[in-house]
């Protein structure tokens, strides 16, 4: 789980773990169901370490002291406001899976047709979970809008495999 993400979500107020894992699954929508309750401890146990949340006490009779409660640290607070100044976006894997098509075919290890093929079938199935999942989620939550991106995000690398296709098969047969 990406550090930043969980200073980001103690920033409104301090926060047990679970709180935190309960507010991450509700942003996320069915993609936080498959996150694990330890990867958020874990996160939290890092950001201690590394003085940018501080476990508090219990604020109130009825919270139990075994539980903490984290929060920013003036360290935590000041990378919260330098990642979300950050202008990045996510790298693909294509020159990842370029190279492998490259590797493949100059070794004779694979037919990169057939890879492209393998590839096209998995991202179909992600799609189709995608969209399965985006058509579930109500209108206008942060959920419906994440799932939307990911849908977006598999017909654009669909139509990269069948540039790649196109590719070459061109290639073979110029051979």
């Amino acid at each position: 789980m990406q550090q930043e993400v969980v200073l980001a979500m103690l920033a409104k107020e301090p926060s047990h773990g679970y709180q935190l894992r309960e507010r991450l699954r509700q942003a996320l929508g069915p993609l936080g169901d498959a996150m694990n309750a330890g990867h958020v401890y874990v996160t939290l146990t890092r950001l201690e370490r590394a003085g940018l949340v501080a476990a508090e006490p219990p604020t109130t009779a009825k919270d139990r002291p075994d539980r903490k409660t984290y929060g920013l640290t003036p360290a935590g607070q000041q990378r919260v406001a330098e990642w979300l100044a950050e202008v990045s976006w996510p790298k693909p894997d294509l020159a990842e899976f370029h190279l492998k098509l490259i590797a493949a075919a100059a070794a004779g290890l694979a037919d990169p047709l057939t890879i492209v093929d393998t590839q096209r079938r998995e991202l179909l199935r992600r799609l189709r979970d995608a969209q399965r999942a985006a058509m579930a989620e109500p209108d206008g939550t942060d959920a419906a809008l994440l799932l939307e991106g990911i849908v977006l995000r598999l017909q654009a690398d669909l139509r990269w495999l069948e540039a790649c296709e196109q590719s070459w098969t061109g290639r073979g047969s110029r051979s």
